[in-house]
């Protein structure tokens, strides 16, 4: 298995790259009007250009070459189209071994269930290939579609962290979701980089 691809049943989760620049400018040009204060808009077409494109693969190789942020590309096997990202963000080494969890459909693919098999790929990978011991999602309290889908994942709410995040100029609440490898059948095989005092 290669390392941060995953083939699932109607999607491939895996890093972009260069022969998908029309696939991503697509997926950035081609969104639905935003369905919820979540939502993507579409991005200024003069952003979605070759070099952008090549500044983005090149950061988000960096992020991951040191351990930092993983973000991932969903695709339709089917078509080949772009439907989503998933993400293990802000990575914790040291004692925690954890990261945040992140997931994105585009809109025009809403209700198919992508969302919910793009990121059972993306914690497979997190605790396999990254090799983290736990993941986080933090959800705003309104936010029902990401709460169904942390629920529907197997994630464990674990209580509300007050004013967590500086969003859309102020601070929010966010439910916190987790879940550790061990819940998902996954034996941790890292190593703690730092030991206590």
């Amino acid at each position: 298995m290669a390392l941060f691809i995953r083939k699932t049943k109607r999607l491939i989760v895996r890093p972009l790259a260069l022969s998908d620049f029309i696939e991503w400018k697509t997926y950035f040009s081609s969104m639905s009007p935003p369905k919820n204060k979540w939502d993507n808009k579409n991005r200024d077409p003069s952003d979605l250009n070759k070099s952008n494109f090549r500044r983005l693969l090149k950061s988000q190789k960096n992020l991951r070459d040191s351990d930092k942020f993983f973000d991932l590309a969903v695709f339709e096997k089917t078509s080949g189209k772009m439907v989503g990202r998933v993400a293990a963000m802000d990575i914790l080494r040291g004692l925690g071994q954890t990261s945040y969890l992140g997931y994105f459909i585009h809109n025009k693919f809403w209700g198919k269930g992508y969302g919910k098999e793009a990121t059972l790929a993306m914690i497979d990978i997190a605790f396999r290939d990254i090799q983290l011991h736990r993941i986080e999602a933090g959800i705003e309290p309104s936010n029902r579609r990401s709460i169904m889908l942390a629920r529907s994942l197997g994630l464990r709410k674990e209580g509300l962290k007050k004013r967590a995040v500086f969003l859309r100029g102020k601070w929010n609440d966010l439910v916190m979701y987790s879940a550790t490898c061990e819940e998902f059948g996954v034996k941790w095989k890292g190593q703690p980089k730092t030991r206590p005092h």
